[in-house]
């Protein structure tokens, strides 16, 4: 059975399984490459973590500017529509698959919103 994200190791679980899909990716895979040759990439995960947990239970760890984060990837290599659309995808299918309520569906509507505003900031929107 489904139940709300209640905590930063739902949030945690869904970063990590929506991880394995965009490391499978090709198209995907080059964003976090250097991650993984780091060897950086469970490092990025707990601060992704902390980001969705400041965003769903109003905490404060998060203390990086995640646009910027995503404009500096984006000199090196750039965004196109298609990327936003499958880190739609694979957040939604990975957030979907193990829960359903009110933080559920926050996550999901801030992650359209950011993906919105990152899609903006990169010239990159289509509406």
């Amino acid at each position: 059975m489904k139940k709300d994200i209640t905590s930063r190791k739902d949030i945690k679980h869904i970063i990590c399984k929506f991880y394995e899909k965009l490391l499978n990716d090709e198209e995907m895979l080059p964003f976090f490459e250097n991650f993984v040759q780091n060897k950086t990439l469970e490092k990025h995960i707990d601060i992704i973590t902390d980001f969705w947990n400041d965003i769903l239970f109003d905490t404060i760890t998060y203390s990086n500017n995640v646009l910027k984060k995503h404009l500096d990837i984006n000199s090196f290599i750039a965004f196109r529509e298609k990327h936003f659309t499958i880190w739609m995808s694979y957040l939604f299918e990975t957030i979907d698959t193990d829960f359903i309520g009110l933080n559920t569906s926050k996550m999901k509507e801030r992650a359209t919103s950011i993906s919105m505003v990152m899609k903006l900031k990169m010239n990159l929107y289509k509406n």
